[in-house]
């Protein structure tokens, strides 16, 4: 049993089971035991590896968007150009690297982080060398001028909380202890309002996910956007409904048990784009996959110019990563991109056709 899941067995037995988004919450947080709060979990020898480090490529194109966004609304002199989970830095210093050209860009961005752990922003520190940046732990705290910003795999690993279908009502799924150990359980039946509208698409057993802090973050984000301008980007896994169990847990690039070893794995769940986008009100979105839009944005003529300089396992290693990031039987499919953009403004490129 791992320290933390010590912790929760304690905790358990004292105040009874715990939400999903508890014990997430836990899991990844915990200042002295959590995923996040205790390690860098990106890349080859981490637990995972998110497109920002399968290929510059990914940064490059995303930056070139948010940029042409910017010249698109008039190139406002002050700009925030901020990340939610920022990771090792990687996607902020691929955008900065290609926008390096786009006269007058870099003097009106400051770059914003939203990041909470320490561990974190120091490796970001790092990346980004001696580019001004500020960290905030919250994205309600980003400052209300011209907005930038992007998303990439933010979502998915905030806490969610799982309501299984019974009768005219819901259950929700807890996490309590079952001989000791931690086990799934479920509370008691209740009518809930925010989920009265899913007795309509819902069977029998059927788990709909919610995700409490994903929707005041969007509104928060949209908010900005709506009065001062600018634009968000959010790409992650997940579909436009949610249905069913997608809680996943991963450790050394394998599915674990989400319960064997808290603190340990990290712990994910697929996002809701309907749920993100409703929040985006009053601002425009237009959803699309991760595939589509890098296509749309220019990877394979990125992808040809690269490979003139590349060869053997280099030229070999490029191209399993633009059809790791593109291809339907990979990332390109199961990977959304939404875009919230003003209520008059016109879509990002990527995203009009």
């Amino acid at each position: 049993m791992t320290p933390l899941a010590t912790l929760l067995a304690r905790r358990i037995e004292a105040a009874g089971p715990m939400t999903l988004a508890d014990y997430m919450a836990e899991c990844l947080m915990h200042p002295r035991h959590g995923y996040y709060a205790t390690r860098d979990p990106f890349g080859a020898q981490g637990d995972f590896t998110t497109a920002p480090e399968i290929s510059q490529m990914f940064g490059e194109l995303i930056g070139l968007c948010l940029a042409q966004c910017w010249l698109d609304q008039g190139a406002p002199a002050s700009v925030t150009l901020a990340e939610l989970g920022p990771g090792r830095g990687t996607l902020m210093a691929d955008i900065l690297r290609a926008t390096r050209g786009v006269p007058g860009f870099h003097e009106a961005a400051q770059v914003v982080l939203v990041e909470t752990s320490a561990a974190l922003r120091s490796v970001q520190r790092r990346t980004l060398g001696t580019r001004p940046v500020e960290w905030l732990d919250s994205a309600e705290d980003l400052p209300d001028r011209f907005t930038l910003l992007v998303a990439n795999e933010f979502f998915d690993a905030l806490p969610i909380r799982q309501f299984v279908r019974d009768g005219s009502g819901w259950r929700e799924r807890m996490v309590g202890l079952q001989d000791g150990a931690l086990a799934f359980g479920l509370g008691p039946e209740t009518a809930l309002a925010a989920l009265a509208h899913r007795l309509e698409d819902t069977r029998q057993g059927e788990i709909v996910e919610f995700c409490p802090a994903a929707g005041p973050v969007m509104a928060a984000v949209a908010a900005r956007i709506a009065a001062q301008g600018g634009a968000a980007l959010v790409v992650d896994y997940g579909g436009w409904h949610s249905r069913g169990d997608t809680l996943q847990a991963l450790q050394a690039h394998r599915f674990a048990d989400p319960l064997a070893c808290p603190g340990e794995a990290d712990l994910t769940a697929h996002v809701d784009f309907e749920a993100l986008a409703a929040a985006a009100l009053p601002c425009g979105t237009a959803c699309t996959t991760q595939g589509d839009l890098l296509l749309a944005l220019g990877i394979e003529q990125r992808a040809r110019r690269l490979a003139q300089s590349l060869s053997g396992e280099a030229l070999a290693s490029h191209e399993a990563a633009t059809r790791r990031l593109t291809d339907a039987a990979e990332m390109g499919t199961l990977f959304k991109a939404l875009a919230v953009f003003p209520p008059q403004g016109p879509a990002p490129a990527g995203f009009a056709g």
